[in-house]
């Protein structure tokens, strides 16, 4: 099966210059064209969008995935490079769940904070609460 840029770029959430954009960085290096020199996109380079964008989303700057994209091609000679390299983005991006579990919970004893300072019309209300009087599930956040 076959795909219009615009297909791939409404099925996937990307625009369409982003597309072009990665053709011309070399990411897509067997797509066909068709006669009039339209992009036509088939499954494999939809896997290779998929790989594109996780790695994107993991962190990971364009010309490091092009260079993943070049061992790819190197095929077996170049697994050993590829295994770390994803064994590394996922370590980052546990760690960056790590950050953001901690942003989350600091997040939610201060919507809790405010909405019980509001509701009491006052920050004093909660301000020098006793530990026991600060819900259970956020105690340990609070600053």
């Amino acid at each position: 099966m076959v795909f219009s840029i615009g297909e791939v770029a409404d099925a996937m959430g990307l625009s369409v210059s982003t597309l072009r954009y990665y053709d011309r960085e070399g990411m897509f290096p067997d797509m066909e064209r068709s006669n009039g020199g339209i992009r036509v996109f088939s499954e494999r380079e939809i896997a290779v969008l998929r790989v594109i964008e996780c790695l994107k989303a993991a962190g990971m700057p364009i010309k490091a995935i092009r260079e993943f994209l070049d061992w790819c091609k190197e095929g077996d000679a170049s697994l050993a490079k590829r295994c770390k390299l994803f064994h590394n983005r996922l370590e980052e991006v546990e760690r960056q769940i790590e950050r953001l579990q901690a942003t989350r919970n600091t997040l939610r004893y201060k919507c809790w904070y405010y909405d019980t300072a509001v509701a009491a019309g006052t920050e004093d209300a909660v301000r020098n609460l006793p530990e026991n009087r600060i819900p259970e599930e956020i105690r340990e956040y609070r600053l």
